[in-house]
């Protein structure tokens, strides 16, 4: 398990995973307690992962959709990035805990630090929603120049607009427009290069999510 920095602290804000920098702790028991791992073991069916596969996480947070990865399919490479340094600790710690390999890299989606066509598979999984709109294109872009020809892109995140950002506080809006709000995503990969595959919504009672699929 390694970890290494890509941008120095502070040099760009970015928002915590719960929404507030004190309410880390209460990530993990908050996702244990609303089921989120059933949402990673739906995507991770999704992207059919092999050994040796070539893995990125943007946004891994303190790392539980990767080491659940790991503990799935043995010997597949995974990294991780994130701008959140203490939750990259938390999951440094956990990797070491289980005695996972696991690369963590602090940084941004939209500026990965990791060569061109060098990635077999990216997941981004309830990160979407955390990025200003402004970067979330480039971010797609930057995940279409990282993959490999024919390399594939898993987004999980909320769907519907009505929200408050955070995982303990999203809210999706009952009143929405299921189309409008099933292609919102889509339309973001397709506009970043990459070839929508499939749009699945997915209800639980976390809330309602979108899983979508995408190559290049």
């Amino acid at each position: 398990m390694s970890t290494r920095s890509t941008a120095t602290e502070g040099e760009r804000e970015h928002l915590p995973p719960m929404g507030k920098a004190w309410l880390l702790p209460l990530y993990d028991p908050f996702s244990r307690l609303v089921g989120a791992e059933r949402l990673h073991r739906r995507l991770l069916g999704e992207a059919s992962l092999q050994p040796g596969d070539r893995v990125l996480e943007i946004g891994c947070g303190t790392g539980n959709l990767l080491l659940l990865a790991q503990r799935l399919v043995p010997g597949v490479d995974t990294t991780g990035l994130d701008p959140d340094a203490a939750a990259l600790a938390r999951a440094a710690r956990k990797a070491r805990r289980r005695g996972v390999d696991v690369r963590l890299d602090h940084g941004f989606a939209d500026a990965l630090p990791y060569p061109d066509q060098s990635v077999d598979v990216v997941l981004s999984s309830l990160m979407l929603h955390h990025l200003p709109d402004e970067a979330k294109i480039p971010a797609f872009r930057e995940a279409r120049r990282v993959l490999r020809p024919g390399g594939r892109l898993h987004v999980l995140d909320f769907l519907g607009e009505n929200h408050t950002h955070g995982l303990g506080v999203r809210r999706t809006r009952r009143d929405s427009q299921p189309d409008a709000d099933l292609d919102a995503i889509p339309a973001l990969v397709r506009t970043a290069g990459l070839e929508v595959a499939s749009v699945t919504p997915v209800r639980t009672r976390l809330g309602s999510f979108v899983l979508v699929a995408a190559r290049t």
